[in-house]
């Protein structure tokens, strides 16, 4: 017997890889998986972007649940909140694709 296709899973889950599916999110993810918290010029540094694009990245995960923040005086500090999205990343990283 065929098994039903659970929409709420499949659309979880490909939310999930929508949000980080971009190579300075992935960035960001590793960064923030080695540190407990950084600033957005901390991580605009690391990246090499500018803080209007970081920003962007980091208010785009932020609200879908990647991220968390927290303000300490003028410095907004971004955290990893979906404590498994490091470990997604490195079982894709050891998937052998070919890249174009």
């Amino acid at each position: 017997m065929e098994r039903q296709l659970d929409h709420e899973r499949v659309e979880k889950i490909a939310f999930v890889l929508k949000t980080i599916a971009h190579p300075m999110r992935v960035a960001i993810i590793d960064m923030l998986s080695a540190n407990d918290k950084k600033s957005v010029n901390d991580i605009a540094g690391y990246l090499g972007l500018e803080q209007s694009l970081t920003s962007h990245h980091l208010a785009n995960m932020k609200m879908k649940g990647v991220l968390g923040s927290k303000r300490e005086g003028k410095n907004i500090f971004y955290y990893l909140k979906m404590k498994e999205a490091p470990e997604l990343i490195k079982i894709l990283e050891d998937v052998n694709v070919m890249v174009f």
